[in-house]
């Protein structure tokens, strides 16, 4: 591959930059340091004092942490960027992977710990797969001990992608001081609130070692400048960036740049090597497969609502010129009108009239258009892309404290499930609660704090309810009889019913053995009815399965006997005979695939066994580097929590998936006590 290839680079318009990487790394603080650099605030901000751009929601300042993607459009000399500041847990993942469905590269910030290595591999393996040009930003170069290419060398395992080091950190006393820029073969020293100044290069040697390692790096992907580093030959500084812009673009290589974002260093540099290396917008409405049109592209990267209710979309303009008032539609069909366009930096908008491709906006009142679609004002529909949804980890059963509010709740649900996709919720007539399920503890409190503070909702929470079913180890024949004489038509059934168990699964079976009328045939449904009903809640309370019920024989009288006479005999019949079959409580048991860094795979395994799970294997994790997956069969009532201890042994980034695979019998003390908050829960409720 030639060194004079063409970058992939369309001149100076807009881009758009994702900040992401781990929960500490110091995203927001490094989204104020570029915002301050650029003089787009006159202030600098810190996290500490809740008075960033970023992360200006309540829930997030409250707990020092973003928690949902956050938005600012500033200028660098001559051009437009828009960075969007993700959130570094695990739990808010999935408003980072809509984001990056419309970005032009993404800055991965890190602090300079080798141990917060397994930190980074669910942000890169998303950047890699959707093959998003990314750089590496060691934040906190100040807290850095020992050697830079040691610690990198330990972040390679984290990335399938070779770390190209542009940058080498200046020590003096064992603090860093100032960086060597490779490509620039040029050193700055770092000056506190100032740009940096440009001073002599002290240790040559170590510079020029550097840079070649940097030169042959480049070199894997450029036969020309691998024949000239053979041949002891000078590249060209022109060819040097050449190189830097096309296989960054080409996701080829990950640049690493130093700095610190708190004290404002390493800010320039890094502005630098967007403006000259970032590809443009061309490059992300490839990925999306978008055809080369007249035609207006835009994609929606982030839904919210304002606490008047009014929709705002974060959507970023792929291609054609999107005017206020535009009609644009879905991939399904879906018409919505543009009825306001916003440049944001956090909180604050200006309104446009207009927006040209590239740039990334907000777009008020998009009815219908949910989080990821592709819109465009064309005839043709827009290429529906496939985004990841992250299955839910963790789930709370939710309701409102003053009934009469129930509607309102499940509207205000639906607007925070189109906000954060990764929310479900569900109402389970069986077990008659509303469930909310999302990616952890943190997650599911942050989303019923805005129940709460945006829609002034007062809620009630609690674990969600695990669905134990019971059965029978023994048969039984028993006659279920009711006569009812109060004047007029009185009510006349009689019936025997033989209950047998059945093999685990086979569900419920209905016999009809009766012969010579003894029961007529009009009432033999009402007896099966009377059998079902009873079957919602058997002696331990809870819904009865896997049992056969025969109706042998009963008798009926001409005028008394009816259809509700009938379902009151076979009631009492399994009333009075259920107990006498050695009931048995069932539990149900869920097929888990738990995924984690392999350096915590022993970890996992005692927290399944210490949880009366049992361990089926495990593998290496499909496309994922030094991780596993243990697969493992677990109690549901087990599993509830599980996240948190998961993610706990894993710096926060293990998960897992679950299905169910069967019932199992559950006897013992656990059943005891299952049994008996089952029947307080009754006696609760009816006191109440």
């Amino acid at each position: 591959m030639s060194g004079n290839a063409n970058p992939v680079n369309g001149g100076k318009g807009p881009r758009t930059v994702a900040l992401v990487g781990p929960y500490g790394s110091g995203k927001t603080s490094l989204l104020e340091a570029v915002l301050f650099s650029n003089g787009t605030i006159l202030r600098k901000g810190s996290v500490a004092q809740n008075n960033t751009v970023g992360d200006a929601v309540p829930e997030a300042r409250a707990r020092q942490m973003s928690v949902e993607v956050n938005c600012a459009t500033t200028n660098y000399l001559d051009q437009s960027f828009t960075f969007l500041d993700c959130p570094g847990s695990i739990e808010f993942l999935q408003d980072t992977i809509f984001t990056l469905h419309g970005i032009d590269a993404a800055v991965v910030v890190i602090e300079p710990e080798p141990s917060k290595v397994q930190m980074l591999r669910p942000y890169l393996k998303r950047l890699e797969d959707l093959q998003i040009p990314h750089i590496l930003f060691v934040n906190k170069i100040e807290k850095a001990s020992g050697s830079l290419r040691a610690i990198l060398s330990t972040l390679q395992a984290a990335s399938t992608t070779p770390l190209l080091l542009r940058q080498i950190p200046i020590w003096d006393n064992e603090q860093v001081t100032g960086f060597v820029d490779l490509a620039l073969e040029r050193a700055f020293a770092y000056r506190d609130g100032q740009h940096s100044e440009a001073i002599a290069i002290n240790d040559v040697d170590r510079e020029k070692q550097a840079r070649y390692q940097m030169l042959e790096r480049l070199a894997d992907y450029d036969e020309r400048l691998m024949e000239e580093l053979l041949s002891d030959q000078e590249p060209a500084r022109e060819e040097v960036f050449g190189d830097l812009r096309r296989e960054f673009a080409e996701g080829l290589v990950v640049p690493v740049l130093i700095g610190s974002a708190e004290r404002g260093q390493g800010i320039t540099r890094l502005m630098k090597a967007l403006r000259h290396e970032c590809p443009d917008v061309n490059l992300a409405a490839a990925r999306l497969s978008i055809p080369v049109s007249s035609d207006v592209y835009a994609q929606v990267l982030k839904t919210s609502y304002t606490n008047h209710g009014g929709k705002v979309s974060i959507a970023r303009v792929m291609q054609g010129v999107l005017k206020d008032g535009a009609v644009l539609k879905t991939a399904d069909g879906t018409e919505a009108r543009v009825s306001g366009i916003f440049s944001l930096v956090g909180q604050t908008q200006t309104k446009l009239t207009e927006a040209g491709p590239g740039q990334t906006v907000a777009l008020a009142r998009l009815e219908g258009v949910p989080t990821g679609a592709t819109l465009t004002s064309g005839k043709a529909a827009p290429p529906k892309k496939a985004i990841e949804l992250l299955t839910p980890v963790f789930k709370l059963a939710v309701q409102a404290a003053d009934r009469k509010d129930e509607v309102k709740l499940t509207a205000a649900l639906a607007k925070l499930i189109e906000e954060d996709p990764s929310l479900k919720f569900e109402q389970d007539g069986e077990l008659h609660e509303m469930t909310l399920s999302g990616q952890g503890e943190i997650h599911l409190r942050v989303a019923t704090e805005k129940l709460i503070s945006k829609y002034g909702l007062k809620l009630l929470t609690k674990p969600a309810s695990v669905p134990y079913k019971e059965t029978i180890r023994k048969s039984v024949s028993q006659r279920g009889r009711h006569k009812r004489q109060s004047g007029g038509h009185g009510q006349f059934g009689d019936v025997e019913l033989v209950i047998r168990p059945q093999e685990r699964g086979a569900g419920f079976l209905f016999v009809d053995q009766i012969v010579g009328g003894v029961v007529p045939r009009q009432w033999i449904p009402s007896v099966e009815k009377g059998v079902i009903e009873y079957l919602k809640e058997g002696p331990l309370g809870f819904p009865v399965v896997d049992i056969s019920v025969t109706l042998c024989d009963g008798s009926y009288h001409t005028v008394d006997s009816s259809d509700a006479a009938f379902q009151t005999a076979a009631r009492i019949g399994m009333q009075d005979g259920m107990p006498q079959c050695a009931p048995v409580l069932l539990e149900p048991i869920m097929k888990v695939k738990i995924h984690v860094p392999n350096e915590s795979t022993s970890k996992i395994n005692a927290v399944v066994s210490g949880r009366r799970g049992s361990l089926l294997g495990y593998d290496a994790r499909e496309g994922w580097n030094n991780w596993d997956t243990v697969e493992a069969e677990m109690p549901q009532s087990e599993i509830g929590n599980l996240i948190v201890d998961l993610r706990s042994l894993t710096q926060g980034v293990a998960t897992f998936e679950m299905e169910f695979d069967h019932l199992a019998e559950l006897s013992g003390k656990i059943a005891d006590q299952v049994v008996a908050a089952r029947k307080a829960a009754k006696e609760e409720a009816k006191a109440g």
